[in-house]
């Protein structure tokens, strides 16, 4: 009889270990898939708030299955080596400037174009459109997927100098820029000297005299403080300042459908949401400029516009064949 006592508290044993063993590979296999979601603003602005709705929305679309880890303000990686975190499959979704991807493909340089977008609609029926869908997976071949486009607003152009009105105005005089070779071309053609700088470095060398100027949304004017240190913004709309939100392209195909699924629809609603935002925010951020009263907002007549537009046609003629006459015409089309 003791003998088969024993036998059942070592077959019991032996079943309890066995089964504390599985529980962690049952756990694992039940675990939430971790997508970390990295950024290189402050979690205020649109990107910021963007991508806090897509966690709420992608953890609710699909409970138990994801878990979102939003990082803002360069906390994983900042501007330079968040592409590279990316491919290496550090992080699984970044959201850069348009601007940064032209090392990808040189098609997305239409979004540097100078006036080539009248208001920021027609940025949107473009983006929405079967060329600004393309774009998105246009780097594929490289890695890299495009999700959703989230906006930052138009340009705006702002300088030391009392007078803003016309190209003239401008000749001789330094402009931060990013890195872009279009916006590159854009000042020079224009007469002044691009200055490559990092974003964090801008409002200490416009205070200091390093730049003259700069071009900006409405919200980064204000809320990096730029209008205290620059005497005219020239209302001009030259541009757009606009990200894209992508991914992995090995990563995000190795993923459930059902939950690809999810997270397509999560972005759709969060790049929805990030976009007012943006427009709220810009009209908001132009209206307390104008009140702060320390940078004179120019206003610009038709004819003034159309001297801008002039003195920068040569910048649509250097890059058209790198980035296509079809996609400068589809985005022309936009304007209504």
């Amino acid at each position: 009889m003791k003998t088969i006592h024993r036998l059942r508290r070592t077959l019991l044993a032996t079943a309890l270990a066995a089964g504390a063993l599985a529980l962690p590979f049952a756990a694992s296999a039940q675990a939430p898939i971790v997508i970390k979601f990295s950024h290189v603003v402050a979690e205020q602005t649109p990107k910021g708030q963007g991508a806090l709705k897509f966690k709420e929305l992608a953890e609710k679309k699909l409970p138990g299955k994801v878990q979102v880890q939003v990082f803002p303000s360069s906390q994983l990686f900042g501007d330079a080596k968040e592409l590279e975190a990316l491919l290496l499959g550090d992080v699984q979704f970044i959201a850069p400037s348009l601007s940064k991807f032209d090392r990808y493909t040189k098609k997305i340089q239409v979004f540097d174009l100078p006036f080539l977008f009248d208001d920021i609609e027609a940025v949107d029926r473009f983006q929405s459109g079967p060329q600004g869908k393309a774009l998105l997976e246009a780097m594929k071949g490289r890695g890299l997927l495009g999700l959703g486009y989230w906006h930052n607003g138009m340009k705006q152009l702002s300088t030391n100098k009392d007078k803003l009105v016309r190209p003239d105005d401008v000749k001789g005089l330094k402009f931060r820029i990013q890195a872009s070779d279009v916006l590159e071309a854009q000042f020079r053609a224009l007469g002044a000297n691009p200055q490559k700088m990092a974003f964090a470095e801008v409002y200490q060398a416009l205070q200091t005299g390093v730049v003259d100027g700069q071009e900006n949304t409405w919200s980064n004017i204000y809320s990096q403080k730029f209008h205290e240190v620059q005497k005219t913004i020239a209302e001009t709309n030259h541009g757009v300042i606009d990200y894209m939100v992508v991914t992995n392209v090995k990563w995000w195909e190795g993923l459930p459908a059902d939950v690809r699924k999810g997270l397509t629809e999560a972005m759709t609603e969060a790049t929805a949401h990030a976009n007012k935002l943006a427009l709220d925010i810009n009209e908001a951020d132009r209206k307390k400029i104008a009140e702060a009263g320390k940078a004179k907002i120019q206003k610009l007549s038709k004819d003034d516009v159309a001297a801008w537009r002039k003195a920068m046609e040569p910048v649509w003629k250097k890059f058209e064949g790198d980035i296509g006459r079809d996609l400068i015409d589809g985005a022309l089309k936009s304007n209504k």
